[in-house]
This record gives C-alpha cells, structure tokens and sequence, in this order.
C-alpha cells in the first residue's frame, strides 16, 4: 500500500517517516515539505539515509491532484486550520485521510471556534470523522475514511480515565490532571519560550487554564461517563525533548470510610482495567505496585499506567506515560493507519 505525508519535515512528520521506512507492507508514495521542496529524504535527515531508497525519495509541494495519484491514505502531519486545506480535496479525490492535527477531532464546530479562535474551514467533515484512539474507537475506524488521530495530552488522559467513568467508579466533576511535557510537543519551530538555553534547567506550566486541548479530552470523556462534564487541566513544560508524564487526581463516586472499602474500591479499579486493557498491546498496565517512567516508553507505542488509592484523604492517584511523538502523535496514527489497512496494529510499531 502506498501512504503520503504531508508536512513530513516536522517532528511528527519525521517520526512518521521513521516508521514507515521501517514497515513490512507500506511504500511511502510522497512526502511534502514546502522548506525542503526538491531536497531527498536522505539529504534532510541523514539518518534515514541507511534506508534504501532514501536517497530517491524527494520532498515536494504538496498538490492534492498530484498526492491524490500517488498514496491510498495521506497522513497531515500539519498545524490545526491547515489541515482541513489539504484534507478536503485529497477525500474529494478517493484518498483516505488521517489528520494528526486538532482539524477534525471535535464533533461541535461552535466548540473548535471557542478553543481555538476560529471557525471550523469543514465543519461539513465533522459528523464524519472517527477519533483515532484505537483502544475504544478500533471498529469505527476500519471503515473510516477520516481519522482523526487524537492529541498527545489527551492520549493521556483519556485511556486512564474512560474505563473508570465507563464503569461509574468516579465521580466525573471531580477530575484534575497535571501532565508534564517535553518541548517537542510544541512542534518544530524556532520561538524564545522553546529555545534550548529557555527550557534547560526549568519547568513551567502554560495553557492554564484553558489549555485547547481541554475540548477534545471533555467531549471524550463525556461520551464515557454518559454525560456533559469540564476538567481541570494544568500542564507544564519539562526539560526533556521527548516525554509526557500525567498525573490524575479522582475522587471515587462512594466514601472510602474504613480498610475494607479502601480494598473493595481498589479491587473494582483493578477490574476496570483489565477489562478495558488487559488484551491491548499498546498499554501496559502496571497496577497498584509500580510507578509509570517516561525513559520505559519512550520511542515506543505504549502507554504505562497505575494508580494508588489514598485512604487518607479518599482520593484515586492514576498516572500514566507516554512518549508524546509516537502514541501521543504519529504512532497512533499508523496504529490506526493499519486498521484502515487491514493489517495487525502492531505491525511497524514493534
């Protein structure tokens, strides 16, 4: 199968091309990159350069008539607003699309306009594109024809706390999430807050506290809690250059009076997640025993995650890692890249 990337010389865009110079049944088809136009992929990032072929493969302008002959599935690696551009006339044209951009993640157009200052360029697309998330969304994206691979934050956040509101074990006003990220997360661009000398030796937070990423986490974890709800969200900026590390903070939907129900309650956590993951590859469940690491998951495709339950003061702990360029961005888009396809998700990803 062929698969373009437009918008490859980003840092999604080239752990995009990492992975699928690596995959067993994927030819990359074109990669854009209006910087690089005319450039080999080899002469832009020499580390690809032991790939064969890397060296034949060319950076172009990204033309929808043109990328519409040449790949079966585009993959936008592109910043919100943009996207829509590229993602309309490639599915006019028969390609199938997954956007790693904001684009097409939120059902309410009225919603993208509040969080991210502008009005939707395709609301018509809406109703239409599946969330990305394979862990909940897996069936609706075999058919899909618009992916909408989800936020870094979000991935966080979402997979921990979706099979506790499934089951009714938190109360779902009472969520508060702290994550730390690397800068990379912020894309590939030359800004003062993101320069090395700015970010070494410090942590700050940002986005607070309406972070736009709050949308897409609120209506998802509304859909699993069986209604409308808002969240606490506070990141920070860490200095590691790749890495998210997120912290939850939950209060349980009954009192937690004395050891037993401390214990039920734990039990109950347990379950939910081994229902919920027990079979998936891509998260690793460590319990109520060890800690998640972002040095454990970076450069793979997982999420780790754990919790304590704190009789003290009746809280649920849950923490999660994930490396916020492959599952966090452009491993999950080729997860769900090889559901559309046909093929085991774990293939190039493992």
């Amino acid at each position: 199968m062929k698969v373009g990337i437009v918008g490859a010389s980003g840092y999604s865009g080239e752990e995009l091309v990492g992975l699928l110079l690596r995959h067993p049944s994927i030819e990359i088809g074109f990669v854009t990159s209006r910087q690089y136009a005319g450039r080999s992929l080899a002469s832009v990032f020499p580390r690809f350069a032991v790939f064969p072929g890397a060296d034949q493969i060319m950076f172009s302008h990204p033309d929808p008539e043109r990328m519409a002959t040449e790949a079966e599935i585009a993959l936008l690696a592109l910043p919100h607003g943009v996207a829509a551009e590229y993602a309309v006339p490639l599915l006019e044209k028969g390609v199938r699309v997954i956007d790693l951009s904001a684009d097409f993640r939120l059902d309410d157009p009225g919603v993208y306009q509040e969080f991210y200052d502008k009005e939707h360029p395709a609301p018509q697309l809406l109703t239409e594109a599946v969330y990305g998330l394979p862990e909940i969304y897996r069936e609706k994206i075999k058919g899909a024809r618009l992916v909408a691979s989800p936020g870094c934050y979000p991935t966080s956040v979402i997979v921990p706390c979706a099979p506790l509101l499934r089951r009714g074990l938190i109360q779902p006003t009472s969520i508060i999430a702290d994550s730390l990220s690397g800068p990379s997360g912020a894309g590939r661009k030359v800004e003062l807050p993101y320069l090395f000398v700015e970010c070494n030796e410090s942590v700050r937070p940002y986005g607070i506290p309406k972070h736009r990423h709050l949308s897409e986490m609120e209506q998802e974890l509304s859909k699993a809690a069986g209604q409308s709800l808002m969240i606490q969200f506070s990141p920070h900026l860490v200095p590691a250059n790749r890495g998210i590390l997120t912290t939850l903070y939950l209060a349980p939907k009954g009192k937690l009076e004395n050891a037993a129900d401390v214990a039920a309650f734990d039990a109950d956590v347990a379950e939910a997640f081994d229902a919920a993951y027990s079979n998936e590859t891509f998260v690793r469940v460590l319990g109520n025993q060890g800690f998640p690491d972002t040095k454990n998951v970076v450069g793979t495709n997982v999420v780790e995650l754990s919790w304590r339950v704190d009789p003290r003061t009746g809280r649920l702990i849950v923490m999660s890692a994930e490396d916020n360029l492959v599952k966090g961005a452009s491993g999950q888009a080729i997860q769900s890249l090889n559901i559309m396809a046909g093929l085991p998700e774990i293939t190039g990803l493992l």
